[in-house]
């Protein structure tokens, strides 16, 4: 994936296209496994690849997985993405797991620039009824707690959008059982 070419074509192009085109491809299990790899590599890893001279592969890695997620991101901020990633459960919870190890990850080694992509994609899963109502018992704790406080200090953006998904998640809970998943919900 050539972040650049992703960049240009949601900046250049009609976004409706765009998406209607990439929801007919395999783009978002691609970005998926490349979301999760990237939130996979640890620290030892990091040091490894950094000791070995191999400090760009590093790069490599969090550049296409920041692109994977900010593809995701324009994906679901478009109606039509939403609804087909929210259509069915498995969609959700897939992307709710993927999400969720990368919050896991994040937490470890927090980055603010790729924090933003995944909040952003929480928030918007957050307007769908049935995904609400998954993420009240699914979202990590660390998007809960003080984790990310010194790395949301100076991006008050993401802290506003942050704010507003723990609100979007306060509200009643749905009594109507058409309006939540059925089976059982991706780990914290």
């Amino acid at each position: 994936m050539d972040s650049f070419l992703f960049y240009f074509i949601f900046e250049q192009t009609d976004e409706q296209e765009v998406i209607n085109f990439l929801l007919s491809t395999e783009i978002i299990p691609l970005c998926l496994r490349i979301m999760e790899s990237g939130s996979e590599l640890s620290k030892t890893d990091r040091k490894t690849l950094e000791n070995s001279g191999e400090f760009g592969n590093i790069n490599f890695v969090y550049i296409r997985n920041k692109v994977a997620t900010f593809i995701l991101q324009k994906i679901l901020v478009d109606e039509t993405g939403l609804s087909y990633i929210c259509q069915t459960y498995e969609r959700f919870s897939h992307v709710a797991m993927i999400l969720g190890k990368m919050v896991l990850s994040l937490a470890k080694e927090q980055t603010a620039r790729l924090l933003k992509h995944v909040v952003r994609c929480y928030l918007r899963l957050s307007d769908n009824p049935r995904a609400r109502e998954a993420l009240r018992q699914c979202l990590p704790d660390q998007l809960k707690d003080s984790t990310f406080a010194s790395c949301l200090q100076d991006d008050k953006s993401t802290s506003h959008w942050l704010a507003q998904l723990l609100k979007n998640l306060e509200t009643a809970p749905v009594t109507d059982p058409r309006l939540t998943y059925q089976g059982s919900l991706p780990p914290q």
